[in-house]
């Protein structure tokens, strides 16, 4: 069965995931399908704390995958984020 999951990457005392979609079979940091984005919770300031392809995650959902509960949380967490405007030219 097709997961979407967290895959840990960082420094130790530094955390960063990547969200996959991989067979449930595979380790948690071993091979993908696909990377669908990322969640740094450690993310300051400016930083990005959550980027998600959520294109890519309705097909995979589509095709039945299954989200794990952390990347459920994250994607509501996504969907009540104000949508980002674009950049203004000057």
């Amino acid at each position: 069965m097709v997961v979407i999951r967290l895959s840990r990457a960082g420094a130790k005392g530094r955390p960063f995931y990547h969200i996959v979609a991989t067979d449930s079979r595979n380790r948690r940091d071993g091979r993908y399908l696909e990377r669908l984005g990322f969640y740094n919770p450690v993310a300051r300031g400016q930083e990005q704390g959550l980027r998600l392809s959520m294109e890519r995650l309705n097909y995979w959902t589509g095709v039945g995958a299954q989200m794990s509960d952390t990347v459920q949380r994250l994607v509501k967490q996504q969907a009540r984020q104000p949508a980002a405007a674009p950049a203004a030219e000057a």
